[in-house]
């Protein structure tokens, strides 16, 4: 596809500017709308997701189309998902040049994603592609994440702390349930950081460009994936306290509290090697899933 000239491209701030002026667009803070007009970030971001003419790309919000633009140009098939219906009609306008574009209006989190995949993609291998508003990031990667489609990538700009907490390692005050469901599921890389300047309007933090690998095999293996998570989240439950005693007071399954002692948790840590004393922070995959191993079925 040819690339569109630079006088006609909306990543440069004149022409994002005159289309939202042309069009009466107003900004919805609510929705977290704000514009990248930033070409050297832009290519960053298309270049991260890996895209060929035989690979499709999924956008979530792309507002006015400048991330379609560059997708479309470097994707076989992009499918963008625009949740403000007032942006129908514009992207009709400034993607008229890329026959190789589907824009639907809905909300991704309400959206049957396994059979957009097979209207949209067949065997198509996907990246998914977008600046996420940061009120829904985690909802939205998660729901990617859980309902196992064909993806290869998800590149995504996401608020710089959610960026951090999603690549931290073990040990850091970053490090908590978002970072291990995550790293179950992907490899994450942070690809660069994004100055509030790039936006059109500027938004009140930074943000980053984070690239989640999606493994083909989770991370750990384990017998049973809702009590790894179980383990995860009671084990954060209040991170000043012990490892102990937030197993003790916090685990749960199916919403039902599991019914064990202190004697009960101090033996099954120590059958394991890990120290009760120690916080949530400090322990890797590894050792949670060693952990929801010796958690007896119900």
């Amino acid at each position: 596809m040819t690339k569109l000239r630079q006088e006609h491209r909306l990543v440069n701030p004149a022409v994002t500017r005159q289309v939202v002026r042309q069009n009466g667009f107003q900004f919805k803070k609510s929705l977290g709308q704000n514009f990248l007009i930033d070409e050297e970030i832009l290519d960053q971001i298309v270049s991260a997701a890996n895209l060929t003419k035989e690979t499709g790309a999924l956008e979530i919000g792309p507002g006015i189309g400048t991330l379609t633009q560059a997708l479309a140009e470097h994707a076989g098939t992009v499918v963008a998902v625009e949740k403000d219906a007032r942006l129908i009609p514009l992207l009709s306008s400034t993607l008229q040049e890329y026959p190789n574009v589907k824009v639907y209006q809905g909300d991704i989190l309400e959206m049957d994603l396994a059979a957009l995949w097979l209207d949209s993609f067949a065997q198509l291998p996907v990246s998914v592609v977008a600046n996420l508003p940061y009120y829904v990031t985690t909802p939205i990667i998660m729901k990617l994440l859980e309902e196992r489609l064909k993806i290869e990538h998800i590149v995504v700009m996401v608020q710089k702390e959610v960026a951090q907490r999603m690549a931290a390692r073990p040990g850091g005050k970053e490090y908590g349930i978002l970072s291990i469901a995550v790293q179950y599921y992907t490899v994450p890389q942070i690809i660069c950081t994004v100055p509030k300047t790039a936006f059109l309007p500027e938004p009140g933090v930074d943000s980053m460009v984070i690239r989640l690998t999606v493994r083909k095999e989770a991370a750990v293996d384990v017998p049973n994936q809702e009590v790894f998570f179980a383990v995860v989240r009671a084990a954060f439950g209040q991170r000043r306290k012990t490892l102990l005693n937030n197993l003790q007071s916090n685990f749960q399954v199916n919403a039902t509290a599991f019914s064990s002692t202190k004697e009960f948790w101090i033996s099954l840590l120590s059958d394991i090697g890990i120290d009760p004393g120690r916080r949530a922070e400090t322990l890797s995959l590894a050792e949670f899933a060693a952990i929801a191993k010796k958690i007896p079925p119900n």
